[in-house]
């Protein structure tokens, strides 16, 4: 019991002075509570507004298939099952945030990040309401902030 709650406060410790590092998935469900319920996931304004000032990426998780089809011009596609082998192109030192259209495959793409020392989220309102939120004043207000 004694390591469990040193283990605790050593993963929070570092976790807070911002140096994250890696977890295994036996240790991140040993540790998960309800703070962390709320703060793996953000909506999709709050998304936009740290996107818009350099704070954020947003990560598309969806096949490259999907993503020609449709997507944000300001995300960057790196699908699921390329994650792994693509984790040199995230910064660490930025929030990712993956989405996908719902967050089925972007709340995978968000625990893998955390167990490689990664500070994630995932879009829990998914890509499909974030196009919904950008139109009319909102798509122009959004890159007139973006482009700066």
């Amino acid at each position: 019991m004694k390591k469990i709650i040193v283990s605790l406060f050593v993963l929070f410790g570092l976790m807070q002075a911002g140096e994250l590092k890696k977890v295994s998935f036996e240790e991140y469900l040993l540790h998960f509570d309800y703070k962390e319920r709320e703060t793996m996931k953000i909506k999709t304004p709050d998304m936009l507004a740290l996107v818009e000032e350099g704070k954020a990426i947003l990560v598309d998780v969806r096949f490259k298939e999907e993503f020609e089809v449709w997507h944000m011009n300001f995300a960057k596609n790196i699908p699921l099952n390329e994650l792994p082998k693509r984790l040199n192109e995230l910064p660490k030192d930025k929030l990712i945030i993956t989405a996908c259209p719902h967050n089925d495959r972007s709340n995978i793409a968000r625990l893998f990040l955390v167990q490689n020392g990664y500070n994630a989220k995932y879009l829990n309102d998914g890509l499909l309401k974030t196009a919904d939120f950008l139109r009319g004043e909102n798509a122009k207000e959004f890159l007139e902030e973006y482009k700066k």
